[in-house]
């Protein structure tokens, strides 16, 4: 079931990434990087539709986590460019062509190598502060870090930086996620609420949301989509290794296949987004023909 749930969750997401860059690329250029940006998109049905299939996403990704482990999960969760591709494709009436299925193959080869390669195993949500603060300081660092560096570029170069930076701080969302569920499932909901785990899942939660719709709204779906896609599985299973106890095999033949299978994830996440069937800015580019 923690498959069914984990491709079922990528599907919604995938959906829901399509649906949001096709609103967010006609909301004003001044909102980039501000909260504002998400009171605007709210007006737009078309966005509402997508972030109400990215909700439904989330909820059974977290339903996934709770029955799996996050190195398990978050490998499946990358899937969701292969939905989002498809549903591009459907609205652009592109052909699948070399490019789609090759894409295709490596995206879903390297989840199904990773997985089988990995074995990965659950930890407990219980390590030293220290290390715990540690990882969660570097994940937050470096997506701060990646954030100033795209406002010190051209806008147009802005869409990879701030969805790498989102995807990490949903991935690093993911495993917090993973940490709260494991205190309902030991405490109960009251003990839950007075943690700051569940609050730093909101704090998460609307942040990439800010940074995610930015970045869509700053350049077309294959300038950040990959980056995105990419970005959350790694820092969610970084995570998972860092503070959660989730292991992985560690034997030569196995690590290679590790390598080779996310390396393939990473391929594959690029190829399709470049795909002609993704979409482009055109209404951004038009608004600025105007501007």
């Amino acid at each position: 079931m923690v498959y069914v749930f984990g491709l079922t969750a990528a599907c919604l997401l995938g959906a829901g990434f399509v649906l949001q860059q096709h609103a967010a690329e006609r909301a004003p250029a001044s909102d980039v990087l501000r909260f504002r940006l998400l009171w605007d998109l709210a007006h737009s049905g078309l966005w509402l539709g997508g972030i109400g299939c990215m909700v439904a996403g989330q909820l059974l990704s977290a339903v996934a986590l709770a029955n799996g482990d996050l190195s398990q999960v978050e490998p499946l969760l990358v899937t969701n460019l292969l939905f989002a591709f498809a549903l591009a494709r459907w609205l652009s009436g592109q052909r699948l062509g070399a490019s789609g299925w090759a894409g295709s193959l490596m995206l879903g080869g390297g989840v199904a190598a990773f997985t089988l390669a990995g074995r990965p195993s659950g930890g407990t949500a219980e390590s030293g502060t220290f290390r715990q603060w540690t990882v969660i300081g570097l994940v937050i660092g470096v997506a701060f870090a990646l954030i100033v560096l795209a406002r010190h570029l051209p806008r147009l170069d802005e869409p990879p930086f701030l969805a790498t930076a989102a995807g990490m701080l949903y991935g690093l969302q993911d495993a917090l996620t993973r940490v709260s569920l494991s205190i309902v499932g030991t405490g109960g909901v009251v003990v839950l609420l007075t943690g700051w785990q569940p609050y730093a899942v909101i704090a998460l939660a609307v942040t990439g949301l800010m940074l995610v719709q930015s970045a869509f709204e700053t350049g077309p779906l294959r300038m950040s989509l990959p980056a995105l896609t990419a970005a959350e599985p790694l820092a969610g299973i970084a995570c998972g290794i860092g503070f959660l106890g989730d292991r992985l095999r560690t034997d030569a033949l196995a690590l290679t296949w590790e390598v080779v299978g996310l390396a393939a994830v990473v391929a594959g996440v690029f190829v399709l987004a470049r795909h002609p069937a993704m979409p482009g800015q055109v209404a951004k580019s038009r608004e600025l023909d105007r501007r």
